[in-house]
């Protein structure tokens, strides 16, 4: 359970030095540090649930979601979340794993996000056409379809069959909220792949 450094000052109010209660229990163990103010009582505790708490407004993204769900090979070893409008690129690391965020545009961020429950505890991930868009995006611009397709199924390693079963509409939809090359590169490739 993730708890504020205000919640545990309230809870050992008793103690004549809350703080040192406080740091007893990150030092024995019982309490683990996720960023400043912030703590999660469980060990065991999933690194995608505390993603969202760490920094935010944000949800689940980019590398992490394609892997998720085999659009990529790679093992991904960072949590990466999509945050909008904070101008700079930010990672966190702590004992459940490395956080790292990224910029997308404001007029995209609310499109294409999923809200999960898992063990009582609600996060936001992006759906995978919305992670394409999103890696996408940040990615160098093509300068072509040619260039595009080798962005996807040779530097990025995208799996065709998962490409293709992917929902179109959405990406087109979820695409058009951007203003970036690969995704009107993406946007023609898919339409015309859909003649």
């Amino acid at each position: 359970m993730i708890v504020t450094t205000q919640m545990l000052v309230e809870q050992y109010c008793d103690y004549a030095n809350p703080g040192a209660k406080i740091g007893r229990l990150v030092r024995d163990g019982e309490l683990y540090p996720l960023t400043r103010g912030l703590y999660e009582t469980e060990i065991s505790t999933p690194g995608h649930l505390l993603a969202g708490a760490l920094y935010g407004p944000s949800y689940l993204s980019f590398e992490y979601v394609l892997a998720r769900c085999g659009l990529i090979p790679e093992a991904v070893y960072a949590y990466t979340s999509a945050t909008f409008d904070k101008r700079k690129t930010k990672e966190k690391r702590n004992a459940f794993g490395r956080f790292l965020y990224r910029d997308v545009p404001q007029k995209a961020f609310p499109f294409g996000i999923l809200i999960r429950e898992e063990n009582g505890c609600a996060y936001r991930i992006a759906c995978p056409e919305k992670a394409l868009c999103d890696k996408l995006y940040t990615m160098p611009p093509a300068g072509s379809q040619r260039e595009l397709e080798r962005l996807l199924f040779e530097d990025l390693r995208i799996d065709p069959e998962e490409f293709a079963a992917l929902d179109t509409e959405g990406i087109l939809q979820i695409g058009d909220k951007y203003k970036s090359a690969n995704l009107k590169l993406l946007s023609k490739y898919i339409r015309r792949s859909m003649r």
